[in-house]
């Protein structure tokens, strides 16, 4: 079954996160992930709305979106982006 990952990012230097978003895409595709939206602004309906950013990844199940974001790429890029801001990750398995 499909799994998930939402991430809320703040970011601090949009440079350096630049340099993340090069390196990021390879890393999720080479473990069977697409990126199914990276947007910003995002428009709260209800409730609010603190972040810079929010992506959505999609991973064929819950254990390739793991190995993703405990891989040795991601780590590489997770340090460039963890200089150029904050982030919440969050994994969703469907049902």
């Amino acid at each position: 079954m499909p799994a998930y990952i939402i991430v809320e990012v703040d970011i601090t230097d949009p440079a350096q996160y630049e340099e993340y978003k090069k390196l990021t895409p390879a890393t999720v595709e080479k473990y069977g992930g697409k990126f199914v939206l990276r947007g910003q602004p995002v428009e709260a309906l209800e409730g609010e709305w603190t972040h810079d950013r929010l992506v959505m990844l999609k991973f064929p199940d819950g254990k390739s979106a793991k190995a993703w974001y405990n891989s040795k790429e991601y780590q590489e890029a997770k340090e460039i982006r963890s200089k150029a801001g904050s982030a919440k990750f969050f994994l969703i398995e469907s049902e």
